[in-house]
């Protein structure tokens, strides 16, 4: 029986130990939960009332505040924090990793800082094995839902193992294949690729691309103002992609097309509401102090408008939430502004 960590307890790390509970193959789950105050709560209520309320933990998820008892004989380590702690959690960690150990990358989002996608991070803290090691989980996922378990698509991406040979020299498991077996269940299907950048990169736009639906949706604009929205900001996504190396086929796939339309039109959006809250008038500082969870498209603005200067490409989208995000400017006239622009070629 494989022992699995997960490093955070958020609404998605909660869920996924929950998915882990139900697949194919037994397990022995260890969560590590950052606040000891609420690690003490789940340990005693089983019940992750602050981020996933109403989805019971079963007795076999163990729950510790020390990193090291999380990560001791874990076979593999899924990392489920925000993009802001990543570096942190993993420096954090690092004493007591095992060289071994498959990770599991299940964080959507850029570092703000350095706009490190989160493999980069983990070579960057543990080194190449580890990296070599790591697959990312991504696709349209609302962490309640899966819960509830609800049928779920998503993908996992990880190294071809060919090039895992030639480039360690030494034979390496798929890591990507490794976590489509561990987390397999009735209701929750993982397609494998091996274009980590693409399904890193797509798991990252979409959040900003859902800030402007939801900004058209409190405005009160309609379903063609949605649909021409999510349709230009998939030729946005492709394009940056594009230009750093992603296959176009991810970016038609589920963490590109499939996590783009449910994050845009979704109810359980994070992203989707600061989007709306903005559309209505409202701050961003006061939107995002009445929220309990990250809405990660708010960092990574600025860390695609860093890229676009850099590879010299559009994003007009992009620009404009960065405009209303940081520079105050109102949403509609954000949204007048795309609309505007010179007409050109689709």
């Amino acid at each position: 029986m494989k022992k699995i960590a997960i490093l955070g307890a958020g609404s998605w790390g909660t869920a996924l130990a929950i998915v882990l509970t139900r697949s194919r193959q037994p397990h022995h789950i260890s969560m590590w939960v950052h606040d000891p105050e609420l690690a003490e709560f789940l340990r005693r209520e089983r019940v992750n009332s602050t981020y996933l309320p109403d989805h019971r933990l079963t007795e076999t998820i163990e729950v510790t505040n020390r990193l090291s008892e999380a990560i001791d004989g874990a076979q593999m380590v899924v990392g489920a924090m925000p993009s802001a702690f990543a570096r942190k959690i993993y420096t954090a960690a690092r004493p007591f990793w095992q060289h071994d150990t498959t990770i599991v990358s299940a964080t959507k989002g850029l570092e703000p800082r350095t706009h490190a996608r989160m493999s980069q991070i983990v070579l960057d803290v543990l080194g190449e094995d580890a990296a070599l090691r790591t697959a990312v989980l991504s696709g349209p996922s609302f962490a309640a839902e899966v819960a509830r378990g609800e049928p779920t698509a998503v993908v996992v991406a990880g190294r071809a193992v060919l090039e895992l040979t030639r480039v360690s020299g030494r034979h390496y498991s798929d890591p990507a294949a490794e976590a489509q077996a561990e987390f397999a269940g009735p209701n929750f299907r993982l397609y494998t690729n091996t274009d980590v950048l693409g399904v890193e990169l797509a798991g990252a736009m979409k959040n900003v691309i859902a800030i402007a639906a939801g900004a058209c949706g409190g405005l009160g604009l309609g379903s063609n103002s949605l649909a021409a929205l999510i349709t230009r900001g998939l030729a946005e996504m492709s394009r940056l992609a594009g230009k750093l190396g992603a296959k176009p086929e991810t970016l038609s796939g589920l963490a590109g097309l499939g996590d783009l339309v449910l994050t845009c039109t979704g109810a359980l959006s994070r992203n989707r509401h600061v989007g709306i809250q903005l559309g209505k008038g409202r701050a961003i500082a006061e939107i995002l102090a009445e929220m309990k969870m990250v809405a990660e498209g708010v960092e990574t603005t600025a860390a695609l408008m860093d890229l676009a200067a850099e590879l010299q490409i559009e994003l007009p989208i992009t620009e404009q939430v960065h405009a209303i995000l940081h520079e105050g400017k109102p949403p509609g006239e954000a949204i007048r502004d795309v609309m505007e622009r010179p007409a050109k070629r689709e």
